[in-house]
């Protein structure tokens, strides 16, 4: 028989009573736009596995959001111009320091060199 691991070790502490601590807010410091190749298929497999509000959300933090729509189009998977600005947003904007902040509770977590550090201080735990 193979045992189950305790509700605590397939939930972490803090996701169990959050209720609108999503989706966290960038506060970007900087923002680096790197060219990566377009690749139509993956973007489009992408799209629906998306909260697309929150992807918004987040360009509009990043100050990346002027050209993208803010739904989704019907036809995406044959809408050029859809999927490459939302290539644009997901893949080629990076923010390389910054905060993410949860808007339920105000923590921060900071961003550097492109790494949040998302780890609780022992005190939170």
């Amino acid at each position: 028989m193979i045992r189950r691991p305790p509700r605590s070790t397939l939930f972490p502490y803090t996701t169990l009573f959050r209720s609108v601590g999503f989706p966290l807010v960038i506060k970007a410091k900087e923002v680096k736009v790197s060219e990566v190749d377009f690749n139509q298929e993956f973007i489009a497999r992408m799209i629906p596995k998306l909260e697309w509000d929150a992807v918004c959300q987040a360009a509009e933090n990043v100050g990346k959001a002027e050209d993208l729509p803010k739904t989704v189009a019907a036809d995406f998977a044959a809408n050029d111009d859809f999927l490459r600005k939302a290539h644009h947003v997901l893949l080629e904007v990076e923010v390389v320091s910054g905060d993410l902040v949860c808007p339920e509770t105000g923590r921060t977590f900071p961003i550097n060199d492109g790494i949040p550090n998302m780890l609780l201080n022992e005190d939170e735990v």
